[in-house]
């Protein structure tokens, strides 16, 4: 086997370190990921540039690149927080969250890898807490669960927005009470209902009443106005114009005019 030339050798070291290099400094950033570059011979965490976006990065090897998932993600939190009375209520909800995309570096500078439990827990227990506290359990119960929706979100997003964190939404998810408050809560709303149906049906019935009422007050009205309008003459002369229309007809038949009773036709023949 013959030796290698003197000039091979420092070739494939060469080759081998090009290699070595190359590989260290090869970065792929994943979908939905954001690169953060640090500089071990410059300033550290690069903060004044945007992240390295997807794809195939060259980075020179004695730096670091920190990925950091840049889409949304899903936040589940149960929480126990007190009443405006005192009573202890459970809150399941889910907050949907992201970085902001060119704040990856100050994010890893000022909070790290584990900015979830850092910030964003935190943030969204100190808001249930502070919001659920102002109201009773019967409005946490009933009406009021859209709107502590919205302000533990508005109450959660101040804070977040200092935290280089994008918040878009807060989803209360279900709002469990002590089992003996829940049942005295169910039994008033079950008596207010009835009684709301009680007092419709009650109305209904007064104002079907009252509809009747003027019905008849209408009719009664009218039959007076009608019998004051009926005199003599007028009736004669109805009486007359009916016994014409009678005449009219071809049945034989004798009209004797003026014969009758107030002087009304009297009608004497009829075959």
């Amino acid at each position: 086997m013959e030796k290698l030339p003197k000039i091979g050798i420092p070739v494939i070291i060469v080759l081998v370190l090009v290699i070595i290099v190359v590989a260290k400094s090869a970065v792929t950033i994943n979908a939905g990921d954001a690169g953060v570059l640090y500089e071990t011979f410059g300033n550290g965490v690069v903060t004044d540039e945007p992240p390295l976006g997807e794809g195939f990065h060259i980075v020179a090897p004695w730096n670091k690149v920190i990925e950091y998932e840049v889409r949304q993600q899903e936040l589940f939190e149960k929480m126990k927080v007190l009443s405006s009375n005192g009573l202890e209520i459970q809150i399941d909800a889910s907050a949907w969250y992201q970085p902001v995309y060119n704040e990856v570096g100050r994010l890893h500078q000022n909070l790290g890898e584990n900015y979830l439990d850092r910030v964003i827990k935190p943030a969204i227990r100190s808001a249930a807490r502070s919001v659920v506290g102002r109201y009773t359990p019967e409005q946490l119960y009933s009406s009021k669960r859209d709107a502590i929706q919205d302000e533990i979100f508005d109450e959660t997003k101040k804070i977040l927005d200092k935290q280089y964190v994008q918040l878009n939404e807060v989803l209360v998810r279900d709002v469990t009470l002590p089992a003996t408050i829940k049942q005295a809560i169910e039994r008033k709303l079950k008596q207010e209902q009835e009684s709301l149906e009680y007092e419709f049906r009650l109305v209904t019935a007064q104002k079907e009443a009252e509809k009747v009422r003027i019905e008849a007050q209408g009719k009664a009205d009218a039959n007076k106005i009608l019998s004051a309008s009926l005199t003599d003459k007028i009736l004669q002369d109805k009486g007359i114009d009916a016994t014409l229309k009678l005449a009219e007809s071809p049945n034989a038949k004798i009209v004797v005019v003026g014969s009758g009773d107030d002087g009304l036709p009297l009608i004497l023949g009829n075959n």
